[in-house]
């Protein structure tokens, strides 16, 4: 198993909700008021059947007009055609935007050739719109022209990929457990953002149940720790691939 992170950089978010590049070396926290920062990093898993994508970030374009997503595949040394599978998380758009990308003024498919693993509950939620952190016209663009794996609670996708219904950040958010020959990784999605919130406890304002997010960080967190799994962090700024430690009730995290 190989695992590459593919980040994304670093981002300001306000109540307008749009994510506007910012380079802590040159830029100011204080420019850009009632702002939340956060750093975004899908991640591409090579195992011996398949590429996995694991989420895919906001959907941004280089200068030449084409995806960082995409290049950044390239640079890990694939095609982004070689994904075969995309596991998705949940759908809010800093996690679904690079699933689709604009050519000619219309939105088309990234990953056309690769099976979408979407939770049910979930895609209904995001096709819908029923709030602004969905964008709806990325699922109407994605309706009948992707192979989609809806799943329904907790499972095996296959021999080595389970999925599990967590439920914390969002209703219908979900979490991949990934095993291959003594390997292991864990993606927590936005259950299980950044070692900081595993190491500082504290219920988030941003997530649907604060108390049930803050139990699962602890408990996937002690599952890590005892059975030496890797974690990926999707919001993290330093320690993307961790391995964490736990005793006297504390977490630490290393660099996997």
């Amino acid at each position: 198993m190989e695992i590459f992170s593919l980040g994304e950089g670093s981002y300001s978010v306000d109540a307008s909700k749009k994510f506007i590049p910012f380079d802590p070396q040159t830029d100011n926290p204080k420019d850009r008021p009632a702002s939340l920062f956060i750093h975004v990093n899908p991640f591409l898993v090579k195992t011996n059947s398949d590429l996995l994508l694991l989420d895919t970030g906001l959907g941004f374009k280089d200068t030449r007009d084409e995806l960082f997503l995409h290049q950044h595949i390239r640079n890990a040394g694939f095609d982004p055609e070689d994904v075969t599978k995309v596991l998705m998380s949940h759908l809010h758009y800093d996690h679904s935007g690079g699933l689709v990308v604009e050519r000619g003024g219309k939105l088309e498919p990234s990953f056309s050739h690769a099976t979408h693993v979407i939770q049910k509950n979930e895609w209904e939620t995001a096709i819908n719109g029923k709030t602004s952190s969905y964008h709806k016209a990325i699922f109407e663009a994605l309706e009948n022209k992707i192979d989609i794996k809806f799943v329904d609670g907790s499972g095996e996708l296959q021999p080595g990929i389970r999925y599990e219904h967590s439920g914390g950040h969002c209703p219908f958010h979900q979490v991949f457990w990934i095993e291959e020959n003594g390997q292991k990784c864990f993606f927590g999605g936005d259950e299980l953002p950044e070692p900081e919130q595993l190491i500082r406890k504290f219920i988030a304002k941003y997530d649907y149940d604060g108390r049930k997010a803050m139990q699962l960080r602890e408990d996937y967190g002690k599952i890590a720790a005892a059975e030496n799994w890797t974690c990926l962090f999707y919001h993290a700024k330093s320690i993307t691939e961790g391995k964490v430690s736990y005793s006297d009730e504390h977490f630490t995290v290393a660099q996997a």
